[in-house]
Order: C-alpha cells, then structure tokens, then sequence
C-alpha cells in the first residue's frame, strides 16, 4: 500500500485562480472587501486544480456558507455543492444550477457517489465542496462521502480551513488519498485539530 500523498499549502500568501475576465476580477473585489470588513483573513494559495473535492470545515452555522462562498468568489472559483434534485427544478432550478448546486437523488436506492463520479467525469473544471460533519449540529463523527467520493473520481481533496478563532480562511493542504480511510482521515483531521467553528462547541472531532 502506498503513502498518502499530501501537499502543505505555505500560508504566506493568498493568490488567487487565474482572472477568467473582468467579472471575475469585479467578483474578487467585491469578495474580498466584505472578507476584510467582516474581519477575516485569508492564506494559502489556490492551487492549480481544475477538479478537486474541498473539505469545507468547520461547519456549525450557516453563517459559514456565505463566507466560503465569498472565498471562492476571493479566489476566483466556481464552487458547486450538492443539492436536492428539487431545487434544480421548477421556475429557479436554473438559478439555483447557476449558483453551483449539483443534483443529486436522494432516494434509498441512489448511490450519490456514483451520481458524483459521472458528474465530475463530464465537467471540465469541477470544484466540489462538501462539509465532512454533514450537519451544522454537534457531531464526532465525519460523514465518509467526501473521501468515497473523491476517491471514485481520482480527485485529490482540497483541505479549507474556516477557524472563527483566528478568524482566518486556509487553504491548508492538497491529500490524494489512497485507500485506508482510517489512517488518510487522521491525516486530514491533523489540519482541523485547533480549528474553532462559529458555535465552538458544535466542532469535535475525534483525535
């Protein structure tokens, strides 16, 4: 069995994806104003991945999805999430598919891994998140979604790292994980262990 392959992000510095045009460059002003005014700062360079899944934890409030989204925005990536097949449908399902919602069924018999598997298979450039808790309440135990996920797909995983106590946004590591979920996930984790989410006392994880 091999190692696990893994990249530390130097936080010296916090450049951004190449500029996709003036909205793009508009975006990451705009982004990047209300990061500062809302107090937060930013490290980690965004690596040169086109397709990736990204940890986006801590996650305890919903507080936490607009700031990862104005990083993106910061950063000048598309982020896409999952969401119900629902909200891709009637009048705004192509707003919502615009904003970066990936449908996905959520029925017993659906195996949303695989529905991510094809959707990254048929994209160019995909950028995943997904908050391994799985829920915004208090949890030890981390979904393992993420990891099936990014493995079906041969897709490293993005480490960001929302810390409320320093008020900073990392982009912390690149993992490629190979095929012992126990061992990449304490791994993972390492770069999670001092991290304070929103409501700190909803973040545990298991070290």
């Amino acid at each position: 069995m091999s190692s696990t392959e893994q990249i530390v992000i130097a936080p010296d510095s916090a450049r951004p994806a190449p500029s996709s045009g003036l909205v793009s460059d508009i975006t990451r002003w705009v982004c990047g104003a209300f990061l500062t005014l809302c107090g937060w700062t930013l490290r980690g360079d965004f690596p040169g991945i086109d397709k990736a899944v990204l940890i986006a934890a801590p996650h305890t409030s919903n507080w936490d999805g607009v700031y990862m989204l104005a990083t993106a925005g910061f950063y000048r990536v598309k982020l896409r999430w999952m969401g119900k097949k629902s909200l891709t449908q009637g009048p705004f399902g192509g707003v919502v598919k615009w904003l970066g919602c990936v449908p996905i069924d959520r029925s017993a018999a659906n195996d949303v891994v695989r529905e991510m598997t094809d959707a990254f298979a048929s994209e160019q450039r995909m950028i995943l998140a997904i908050p391994p808790e799985g829920t915004r309440s208090a949890t030890r135990e981390w979904k393992t979604g993420f990891y099936h996920i990014a493995r079906a797909a041969d897709v490293p995983l993005i480490l960001s790292v929302l810390d409320y106590g320093t008020k900073t946004i990392s982009l912390a590591a690149i993992i490629r994980p190979k095929d012992d979920y126990e061992s990449d996930l304490k791994i993972i984790q390492s770069y999670y262990a001092h991290a304070q989410g929103r409501h700190a006392g909803k973040f545990q994880i298991t070290r």
